[in-house]
C-alpha cells in the first residue's frame, strides 16, 4: 500500500476515465505504487462515475497532483466529444483534491480551463501517453495495447509515438486503432461464417456472445479481466458460456460436446488474431521500425499480443516488466494509460 501522507513530496495520481472502466495509478517520488481499475458504466451518466470513484481505495481521495487522460468522452451519454471532454474535466475538477492537469497528447499536459478548446487533442489520447512512456524505456518498439474493447498498435521510434493518425477516425484508417478487444467485442463482429461439424455455418447477427466467452472457454482470459455483465446477463460458468456460444450458430449447448464448443471458440480467437495481424502488417509496412524492435504488450488482452508477437517474429515484453519489474501488481499493464500519465507527470 503506498504511503499517503507525511514528509514526502505530494504524490501524483494518474487517471484514465473510460466509458467502461475507471483506472487510477499512484506514484510517489517517481516510484509506482498501487494501480487499480473498477467498472464504470459511463453511458448511464456521471452518477456512474461517482459510484466508480466511491469504489476506489482511500488513496484516490487524498491531496495529490492529478493527471487525467480519457476515452469516456466517446460514450453515447454525451452529444459529442467536445461536450464529453468538457464534462469529464469538470467532474475531475469537482472531485479530485489537489492540482489537476489534462493530457492533451501532442499538446502535452494542459490546465483544465484549456480543455474545451483543446478537446480534439484530449479526446481518446490515452494511447499517446502509453507510447510516450514506452519510448522512455525502449526508443524503438511496437506498442500493442489490447484492451477490453479496442486495440492500439503504435510504433515508437526515437523514443516518441510515430502514429500516422491521431483522431479515432484517422487511426481506424491507418490500422493503428482496431475496434476489437478481449472482453466486450460481439462475436458477430469477427466473422460471417465459422466452421462447425464439417461445414461453414453463417453466424447469427445478434449480441449473443462476446470475446470474453471465447477466451474463457479456451482458458486464456485472466480472472480479473472481465468486470462486465455477460451478453445475456447470466453467469460466467463454462456451461453458461457454452450456451451463449452455441446460440451464435443457432444451437443449444446440448447439441454439441464441450470439445466442439472449445474448437469453435478457438476459431473465433483465430479470426480476431488475424484482424490484429493484418493491422500490424499495415502499420509495420511503413518501415519506421527495425526488425528487432520488440512488441511491448499491455491491456487486459495482452495475452493476445503475445501470439501476435510470435507471428511477427518479434520479442515480446510486458509493459509491467519495463516500468515496474518485480512489482507483482496485476493492474500495471492492464491500466497502462493511467500508469503512463502518472509517471510522465511525476517526471515533469
Amino acid at each position: 500500500m503506498p504511503q499517503l501522507y507525511g514528509k514526502e513530496a505530494r504524490p501524483t495520481i494518474g487517471w484514465d476515465i473510460g466509458g467502461i472502466h475507471l483506472k487510477a495509478a499512484f506514484v510517489q517520488e517517481g516510484r509506482l505504487g498501487e494501480v487499480v481499475q473498477v467498472p464504470c458504466l459511463l453511458w448511464r451518466g456521471l452518477d456512474a462515475l461517482d459510484e466508480a470513484f466511491a469504489a476506489l481505495p482511500d488513496w484516490v481521495r487524498g491531496e495529490a497532483s492529478h493527471a487525467v487522460t480519457m476515452t469516456g468522452e466517446l460514450c453515447d451519454y454525451f452529444s459529442g466529444r467536445e461536450k464529453g471532454v468538457s464534462e469529464l474535466v469538470g467532474w475531475a475538477g469537482r472531485t479530485l483534491r489537489g492540482d489537476l492537469r489534462i493530457y492533451g497528447g501532442r499538446s502535452g499536459f494542459l490546465p483544465p480551463e484549456a480543455a474545451t478548446a483543446a478537446a480534439a487533442d484530449i479526446a481518446s489520447a490515452n494511447w499517446h501517453a502509453t507510447a510516450r512512456l514506452v519510448g522512455r524505456h525502449r526508443p524503438e518498439a511496437f506498442v500493442v495495447d489490447v484492451g477490453s474493447t479496442t486495440a492500439d498498435l503504435i510504433p515508437v521510434a526515437d523514443g516518441m509515438p510515430r502514429a500516422f493518425g491521431y483522431s479515432d477516425v484517422e487511426r481506424l484508417e491507418t490500422g493503428e486503432l482496431i475496434y476489437t478487444g478481449a472482453v466486450r467485442t460481439p462475436l458477430m463482429a469477427l466473422a460471417r461464417q465459422v466452421p462447425f461439424r464439417g461445414r461453414f455455418i453463417s453466424i447469427m447477427a445478434e449480441y449473443f456472445a462476446t470475446t470474453a466467452d471465447v477466451y474463457r472457454l479456451i482458458d486464456a482470459l485472466p480472472p480479473d479481466a472481465d468486470q462486465q455483465e455477460s451478453a445475456d446477463g447470466r453467469g460466467k460458468s463454462l456451461p453458461e458460456t457454452e450456451t451463449r456460444l452455441a446460440r451464435m450458430v443457432g444451437c443449444d449447448r446440448s447439441d454439441a460436446t464441450a470439445q466442439e464448443w472449445r474448437r469453435l471458440a478457438t476459431y473465433f480467437a483465430e479470426t480476431q488474431l488475424r484482424l490484429l495481424h493484418d493491422a500490424a502488417a499495415q502499420v509495420l509496412s511503413r518501415g519506421e521500425l527495425p526488425d528487432d524492435a520488440p512488441v511491448v504488450g499491455c491491456g487486459v488482452g495482452r495475452f493476445i499480443a503475445v501470439h501476435l508477437a510470435r507471428r511477427l517474429a518479434r520479442e515480446f515484453i510486458d509493459l509491467e516488466n519495463l516500468v515496474a519489474p518485480g512489482a507483482d501488481q496485476a493492474w500495471v499493464s492492464s491500466c497502462a494509460p493511467a500508469v503512463a500519465v502518472a509517471l510522465i507527470a511525476a517526471g515533469e
